[in-house]
């Protein structure tokens, strides 16, 4: 018999966006399965595991469970969330964070003066997240109830450290669309959205802001706990009317707003539509099929 706490998935959640996303999560009681790759300091290039993690999440007051799986893989892949099927019977809420980030990505220079291998960004960012719903899907489907968030950016919209980190997150806009037509299509009550998150107090931006002050400078007090992002995620689930997000892409700082969610510090995270003037992209409803 299983229990009936809630059930997440959060893609790599070694550190970072994914790491404050599980912890949030695990605040709210869900049980939370925190998969990546890094499970002994000195597997990256930044610090963080996924046992880091999954304990931060149960300290927070739910139940982490770390799980090793390289998303670039297909096959390790569907033996998590076949492990999850078979530890918990039901996957309520699936978080694609997973993506392969350089630290060459931000460094000086144009993008083919830096090392070609920041294009997995690409590789494992965008098709991960497709990989991770498309085995999930069917099991939200069957139990029609469930939110798959796709972690994304104003990078969208205007540039930010380069065409692979652009192409990545417009593509996971536009993926959390058309999966959102799929789900309203077959009458399911799953939602795909897509949550533009701020600047984030990371490992990675807030070295950065430290080794090129004057680079970032117009970050400071602009900054959103990677938590924040979780909190917006479980509100959007618990929503009366979750399927309004469906297929959507937002600003997580303005929803964060609207359900009342402040950040650490008891205020309220600045938006990036203020910050950098982007706005979410609008999609057409046309459909070819």
């Amino acid at each position: 018999m299983h229990d009936q706490s809630p059930v997440a998935i959060v893609t790599g959640a070694s550190r970072g966006a994914g790491r404050g996303i599980a912890r949030a999560l695990g605040s709210h009681g869900c049980t939370v399965y925190v998969t990546g790759r890094s499970e002994a300091e000195g597997d990256a290039e930044m610090p963080g595991t996924i046992h880091a993690t999954a304990r931060e999440v149960t300290d927070a007051g739910g139940k982490g469970v770390a799980v090793r799986c390289d998303h670039a893989e297909d096959e390790q892949v569907e033996a998590m969330i076949a492990k999850v099927m078979a530890e918990r019977g039901r996957i309520d809420i699936l978080i694609n964070n997973a993506c392969a980030v350089s630290g060459a990505l931000s460094e000086p220079g144009q993008f083919w003066e830096k090392p070609r291998s920041i294009g997995k960004m690409i590789d494992v960012g965008v098709r991960s997240g497709f990989v991770a719903s498309w085995f999930a899907a069917p099991h939200m489907v069957k139990q029609d109830r469930g939110l798959i968030v796709f972690t994304s950016s104003p990078g969208a919209v205007h540039y930010c450290f380069g065409p692979a980190y652009g192409a990545h997150k417009a593509g996971v806009d536009k993926m959390a669309f058309d999966m959102g037509i799929d789900f309203a299509d077959a009458g399911a009550s799953v939602a795909a959205v897509s949550i533009w998150m701020g600047a984030l107090t990371t490992e990675r931006l807030t070295g950065m802001m430290e080794a090129m002050p004057e680079r970032f400078e117009h970050l400071a007090g602009q900054l959103e706990s990677p938590d924040y992002t979780g909190h917006v995620a479980w509100a959007i689930y618990n929503d009366p009317d979750i399927m309004r997000f469906n297929g959507r892409t937002i600003i997580g700082a303005e929803e964060g707003q609207r359900f009342g969610i402040t950040d650490i510090g008891g205020s309220f995270p600045p938006s990036v539509r203020e910050t950098t003037g982007a706005m979410p992209p609008e999609y057409f409803l046309h459909k070819v099929k």
